[in-house]
């Protein structure tokens, strides 16, 4: 196998859940293949570096091997290299949205029926 499609690539290495959510994504710009836009039919080869966004996580993965069909996650793993940058910013990342959820001011309960009817008159006054 010399080539495949963008979208069968990144659906089989278990970046995203279906193929359609992988076109939906590279259409959005959310992929960019060797820092250019790409189309979803677009050819992939080794050696190639795709940047993907997928929430707060951006991921900068190196293509090692070619596959259109999705097999298990050990073996998906074997189809990219994220490289070590990529690796610490997600990290990083991940920490400062740790930390900044731990200064959040939790109410730590759910409101009561009372509670509940006293918020609704509020937004309705509104």
């Amino acid at each position: 196998m010399d080539k495949v499609r963008l979208d069968k690539w990144l659906w089989a290495a278990r970046f995203f859940k279906t193929r359609s959510l992988a076109k939906e994504a590279i259409n959005g710009g959310k992929v960019r293949v060797d820092n250019q836009r790409a189309k979803p039919s677009r050819d992939i080869v080794v050696g190639m570096v795709l940047d993907i966004q997928q929430g707060w996580d951006n991921r900068i993965v190196e293509v090692l091997a070619l596959s259109d069909q999705r097999r298990g996650a050990p073996e998906a793993a074997l189809l990219y290299r994220e490289t070590e940058e990529s690796l610490r910013e997600r990290e990083a990342r991940a920490d400062a949205r740790r930390l900044a959820r731990d200064h959040e001011a939790h109410p730590g309960q759910r409101p009561t029926k009372k509670q509940r009817r006293l918020i609704h008159q509020f937004l309705d006054k509104r």
